[in-house]
Formats: C-alpha cells, structure tokens, sequence
C-alpha cells in the first residue's frame, strides 16, 4: 500500500515538471539572436575554409597529374570562395508599437466597423 501511494505521489508531482517557462527578457532574446547570428557567420566560415581546402586539393591534384603526362578532365566550373568577413552583429531597432502595425488602421480607427443598432435587430427572422 506504501508502495502504491508512493507512486501516486510521483505521477501526481510529474506535471509540475512541464511547467511553462516564462518568456525571455528582451536582453536575453537580444543575446539569443547574437548568438544565432555568429553561429551562422561562423558557418559561413567553415564553408570558406572548406572551399579553399579543397581548391588547395584540386590543384594539388592537377599538378601531381600534369608531373605524371596525364591530361586530367578539365575541372567543373563552380563559384569562387566568398570570404564572409569579420563578424559584425547589427542589433535591429525596436520599432514602436505605433509603427509596427499590431493594432488597427487608421481608418477603423476613426470610422469603428460597429453599427448602433444591436445584432439582434439587423438580423433577418425567419
């Protein structure tokens, strides 16, 4: 019976372990989006180097087959390595809540859609 009421016990207490977290502060959404934007400049990166890597491979290779007499197949034309640059992280301007259009237009706003007369009234009766 101790047994059993123990295990009710934890189920019961399971649910407060999906409790909903509160929404981020705005500092800390600010730092999650510098942290996603080096995480993608950092990928960009890796694929530079990697582009260079392997053109450094590439032409090692021609060479090696140009020392030997071979003719090689001419190499595929791609596009040439991009260098992403220094990371620079620009924070985007908060726009106030006037601006960012979350509320109603102007025109609604002066000429509300409403009518005086009640729902009720402008419905036709059967």
């Amino acid at each position: 019976m101790k047994k059993l009421a123990a295990i009710l016990i934890a189920l019961a207490a399971v649910p407060a372990a999906y409790a909903k977290l509160p929404p981020p502060s705005a500092e800390a959404k600010a730092r999650a989006d510098e942290t996603a934007a080096k995480a993608a400049w950092s990928a960009k990166v890796d694929a530079y180097r990697l582009c260079q890597a392997q053109d450094r491979v590439a032409a090692a290779y021609y060479a090696q087959a140009k020392a030997a007499g071979k003719t090689p197949r001419p190499p595929v034309a791609t596009a040439g390595c991009q260098d992403p640059g220094p990371f620079a992280y620009v924070r985007p301007e908060e726009k106030p809540r006037e601006t960012s259009g979350a509320h109603s237009p102007a025109g609604t706003a002066t000429q509300p859609p409403s009518t005086a007369t009640p729902a009720a009234d402008s419905k036709p009766k059967p």
